[in-house]
This record gives structure tokens, C-alpha cells and sequence, in this order.
């Protein structure tokens, strides 16, 4: 898994695919984290424009060329229909934060031969997120 978590972390840009301007709600924690690692990380929110003062993307087809790692902070069934979208945008590591997991997502995944972490790994402990 930590071969996983190395790839996904070597991306130029990450992109957040559920972003919240909601300080408690994970979308939120999962973008500050980025940026406090000094990651350029992109808010994936059809709904914002900015969070954390970082100009919105509308849908995973907007994403810049350089993001090839996703975190998806997604329900189950949200998840299920992004992800075949993030695949055909190009992305090749997609980190589903728990609780977002889908059992189809992941095997769809592992078929495109995409990096997927769906273990219950979160990127706030693997990166260490502090709450300021």
C-alpha cells in the first residue's frame, strides 16, 4: 500500500473531488491538507467558484492536464459514477477517502490498470493534517 500512497503522491496537481467550503467537512480538511504540504491541489465543486482561496473546477473534465491523482471525498454512489469519468479525463491515481469507497469503483479501477488506494487510508494522517 505504501508503493500505492508514493505514486499518488507524485502527481504534479491533485485534484478534490468533493470539495466543501465547510471548514469541518472532509472536502474541506482533504484540500487544506494539500495546500499545507505545499501541494498544488485543485477543488473539484460544481456549486463554488473559490475555497481556501483556490479557484474552483466545476467537474473532473475541467481539471488542468498536470493533475493525474484525484481524491474523492464522494458518497458510494457518487463515487461509482465519477470515477469511469476520471478515468476517460485521463487520471491515473484515484485515492478514495473512506467512507467514499465503492466495491465496483475499485474493480473498475484494477481493470484500467489505475493506482487505487480504497483500504481505508486517509491522506490527513498518511500527510499529517493539522486543524489551524
Amino acid at each position: 500500500m505504501q508503493q500505492q500512497i508514493d505514486k499518488f503522491l507524485t502527481a504534479g496537481a491533485f485534484g478534490v473531488v468533493g470539495a466543501s467550503s465547510n471548514r469541518q467537512k472532509f472536502g474541506n480538511r482533504v484540500l487544506r491538507c494539500y495546500l499545507q504540504n505545499g501541494k498544488r491541489a485543485v477543488p473539484v465543486n460544481p456549486n463554488e467558484v473559490e475555497i481556501e482561496g483556490v479557484a474552483c473546477v466545476k467537474s473532473i473534465e475541467e481539471l488542468p492536464p498536470e493533475v493525474k491523482s484525484i481524491s474523492m471525498i464522494t458518497p458510494p454512489a457518487v463515487t461509482e459514477q465519477l470515477v469511469p469519468r476520471a478515468i476517460a479525463h485521463g487520471i491515473e491515481n484515484i485515492w478514495m477517502q473512506p467512507g467514499a469507497e465503492s466495491a465496483s469503483a475499485v474493480a473498475l479501477c484494477r481493470g484500467k490498470g489505475i493506482n487505487v488506494i480504497a483500504d481505508g487510508s486517509c491522506l490527513l494522517v498518511v500527510l499529517g493534517y493539522h486543524d489551524h
